[in-house]
């Protein structure tokens, strides 16, 4: 074997062992809250930790749905998100595509206004759109918790790039045949941007679905508590339920990981086409 082929094979030995490192950093968390939700908080408290399924899986269940109705807290957060992902993810996309493929006064300004959207921490927009809230009378709503970040700049940002791969002689032809800006859009700008379309519906769910300060900002009453304000409002002081808090977060994580492996084949790639320069 001579030194190449023996480099090769070291590096790819070495590239194999850093991945399954990397997923096992990444499984085995996954894998005990799964394990803990089916034990008490007793037992998962025990040394070592359990490694091995539980009996209290139902208990757990039927403890969280009588300590916070979890039925309807994960119909709640369902809606929002799914409401939240769809009306953004129009929204960042016909952005994007504005500021892509039209020129007008003020474009390069305004782009580089949203961008400051990017590194200003949203703790600092909490007292002025509570306060925007509040006089909307919006207050323990689910607009409340909607409406305020529905153009976010990463979105229009992500799709602003995607939408500059594509060529413009492509929109100057399908102009020429008069077809209609609306209808170029959705016929011909649209279907090439279907890997970026899945991860920004991705990047949308997961930003909605994971919300916790704004929800907990504005909401009020516990029939419209999203999954992540619900399971904190089970933390007491001394007494805590952490199967059933466990429990309700493996419950959390479901549909996110449905989300991802439905659209990963576009994910990849969808963010690679963000990334590209023009």
């Amino acid at each position: 074997m001579s030194a190449r082929t023996e480099h090769r094979t070291a590096k790819s030995i070495g590239l194999t062992w850093s991945l399954a490192i990397t997923l096992a950093a990444v499984l085995v968390p996954f894998y005990w809250l799964i394990i803990a939700a089916t034990h008490s908080s007793k037992e998962i408290f025990t040394s070592p930790p359990p490694l091995l399924p539980g009996g209290h899986l139902l208990d757990n269940l039927n403890s969280l749905q009588e300590k916070a109705d979890f039925g309807r807290v994960v119909v709640n957060s369902l809606g929002i998100a799914v409401v939240y992902t769809l009306t953004a993810g129009v929204i960042c996309t016909l952005a994007g595509y504005g500021f892509a493929k039209f020129e007008f006064k003020g474009k390069e300004a305004l782009f580089g206004l949203l961008m400051l959207g990017l590194v200003i921490p949203s703790q600092v927009t909490l007292v002025p759109l509570f306060r925007l809230m509040a006089e909307l009378t919006w207050l323990d709503t689910y607009q409340a918790v909607i409406l305020p970040n529905l153009a976010l700049p990463f979105g229009i940002f992500l799709m602003r790039q995607s939408m500059s791969t594509l060529p413009n002689e492509l929109l100057d032809s399908g102009r020429v045949d008069g077809c209609g800006e609306l209808r170029l859009f959705l016929r011909v700008a649209l279907p090439p941007m279907r890997p970026a379309l899945a991860a920004l519906a991705i990047f949308l769910f997961l930003f909605q679905w994971n919300e916790f300060i704004w929800p907990l900002t504005v909401l009020r009453s516990e029939s419209a508590l999203t999954i992540p304000v619900a399971l904190a409002s089970l933390q007491g002081v001394d007494d805590t339920d952490y199967g059933a808090i466990l429990a309700g977060t493996a419950i959390a994580a479901l549909p996110m990981a449905a989300l991802f492996l439905a659209l990963q084949k576009h994910f990849v790639s969808g963010l690679l086409a963000g990334a590209v320069k023009e």
